[in-house]
């Protein structure tokens, strides 16, 4: 009597279809990883732009950009003023951030509409290592101050 094989594995077309669905899975999974790291170096660099216009719009408050041209650090950064917040209502002053570390790698923000206090943030920002920012401030009637525009440039 002959004795029955018992066959154990898998046959080579079963590995081939396993492989080619794994093949498939990495296809879809890389664009979508790869997107989804842009968007937090966006997230990033959006977060660095609030955070130098807290320290900025502190250092208005406190006097330190009264004069036409001061000049404060904001997070180890340079920040010059031009037309100060002195000027009469209606007026307009800007406080450029200079060499901001940008962590974008695609060129525009790639999210729908960045803001930074509620003022949206020009679109068109080439992946460089470093630019600047400049935010302008109209002042109001009451003395008040608000951000009007946030730009960045090389």
């Amino acid at each position: 009597m002959r004795k029955m094989l018992n066959k154990k594995g898998f046959t080579l077309a079963e590995l081939l279809i396993v492989v080619a669905i794994i093949a498939v899975l990495v296809a879809i999974a890389i664009p979508v990883f790869t997107s989804q790291l842009e968007k937090s170096r966006e997230a990033t660099d959006l977060s660095n732009c609030r955070a130098y216009y807290g320290e900025i719009t502190s250092a208005i408050l406190v006097g330190d950009l009264d004069e036409a041209s001061s000049t404060i650090s904001v997070q180890g950064l340079t920040a010059t003023s031009s037309g100060a917040k002195g000027v009469a209502a209606g007026g307009t002053f800007t406080v450029a951030v200079a060499k901001a570390p940008i962590k974008q790698t695609v060129a525009n923000w790639q999210t729908a509409a960045p803001e930074c206090a509620g003022v949206a943030i020009d679109k068109t920002i080439a992946p460089a290592a470093e630019m600047t920012i400049t935010y302008t401030f109209t002042v109001q009637a009451d003395g008040d101050i608000m951000l009007t525009t946030v730009a960045y440039s090389a």
